[in-house]
């Protein structure tokens, strides 16, 4: 029986009711404006900074099995992001909580991927201070995304180290911000299909790996996870991935993390909400390590999906309110 059994039977089965109704809102809901929109009928102003320059910040938590994950975690960075780039959303933490576990509950959706923005607004900073610009707040919620499906991951999936592009340096764009200045991660994603893989790691251009097209990056060598410090967003996913790492009894660091240990590690993971513990099994066309789903890789996988049901970091929705 494959390994991703532990999870799928019962998600397939989740999907095929979901598809099955007759929601309006069963394959997304939208908060625009002050009101809950079906997402395919959803619209933003076309002069929306966040349209226009990306001049916005976003975070994406996720629900699984009717259990929000880590909300709180999310909320965490999306304050911080939005403080840094000195935007502040017209709902405060309590109303876009509040209104996604609504939305949630109003779609019928049971296993769910949650996205909620700030933009700058209308305005443009280059005419106006930030503190001029109405900023606006977006919410969504849609069926589960899987940036790996599930047939690749009971094999594991194909990575490049990318030649043409480097991550953009820190100094120019922020990593911990989450932002959709996608240019470099892009350009990977394109090389990564040129080159016959899924997916690109980007490196910081020193000879240190970053992160990839959405997703950190973890690599284990003799039982030991490497995961890097500089240039990546500091996933919620990563974080858990981490934690479930240290009550497995397994060590970790976080540092920079050299491009030739992602060549001779034993296993290789991509992390992130849309997707989870997704494993590497070929990179620039070579197998890593045996070129199986590693053992430590299925443990972090399992205790990670495990731990969508711990009281202490997710929390059911009630459908019936």
């Amino acid at each position: 029986m494959p390994y991703t059994d532990h999870i799928f039977t019962e998600y397939r089965r989740r999907v095929e009711a979901l598809e099955a109704s007759d929601n309006p809102f069963a394959q997304g809901i939208a908060y625009i404006e002050g009101e809950y929109v079906p997402l395919k009928q959803a619209r933003i102003p076309i002069l929306d900074q966040g349209f226009l320059h990306s001049d916005l910040t976003y975070d994406v938590p996720a629900v699984w099995d009717g259990r929000f994950f880590r909300l709180d975690d999310h909320l965490d960075r999306f304050e911080r992001s939005c403080e840094r780039l000195r935007l502040k959303s017209p709902l405060s933490r309590q109303e876009i909580r509040d209104r996604l576990v609504a939305m949630t509950a109003k779609s019928g959706i049971r296993d769910a991927y949650v996205m909620m923005i700030v933009t700058r607004g209308l305005r443009f900073v280059r005419q106006y201070a930030p503190e001029e610009c109405e900023n606006f707040c977006y919410l969504m919620v849609m069926p589960y995304l899987w940036v790996m499906n599930e047939e690749t991951q009971k094999t594991g999936g194909s990575a490049v180290i990318a030649r043409t592009v480097r991550r953009v340096p820190p100094g120019a764009i922020d990593p911990t911000v989450k932002n959709l200045q996608w240019g470099d991660l892009t350009r990977g994603l394109i090389e990564a299909r040129d080159r016959g893989a899924m997916y690109p790691i980007l490196t910081d251009g020193d000879a240190n790996l970053t992160e990839g097209s959405g997703f950190n990056i973890i690599l284990i060598k003799d039982g030991k996870l490497y995961t890097p410090r500089r240039g990546v967003l500091e996933g919620v996913t990563r974080k858990s991935v981490l934690a479930a790492a240290e009550q497995l009894g397994y060590l970790y660091t976080i540092d920079d993390v050299p491009v030739d240990l992602a060549y001779a590690c034993d296993e290789l993971l991509f992390v992130t909400t849309a997707g989870g513990v997704m494993p590497i099994t070929t990179l620039d066309g070579k197998p890593v390590g045996n070129g199986e789903v590693g053992p430590i890789s299925k443990a972090l996988w399992k205790a990670y999906w495990d731990d969508h049901y711990d009281p202490d970091v997710s929390f059911a929705i009630d459908y019936c309110a």
